[in-house]
């Protein structure tokens, strides 16, 4: 039981930091070439908020697993 929750936190860190550091980069990138971002039809931060939601579900998903999993143990 120890190893699949270890498992399921870890892979709920590791989702969260890679939206995290995505998030960092794009507003970076943002910055530094607003130009480009003005030709989209889309807000420059929509990219963002598509990431949240599926960072979100995932995690909702990994943490209703281990709630499964620690009950059962």
């Amino acid at each position: 039981m120890k190893k699949s929750v270890r498992f399921l936190n870890a892979a709920t860190g590791a989702f969260i930091g890679v939206f995290i550091g995505s998030g960092i980069y794009r507003i970076y990138d943002y910055a530094m070439h607003p130009g480009l971002y003005a030709l989209q039809a889309a807000p420059w931060y929509s990219y963002i908020l598509i990431n949240a939601l599926f960072t979100l579900a995932v995690v909702a998903l990994l943490l209703i697993i281990r709630r499964f999993v620690r009950k059962r143990y």
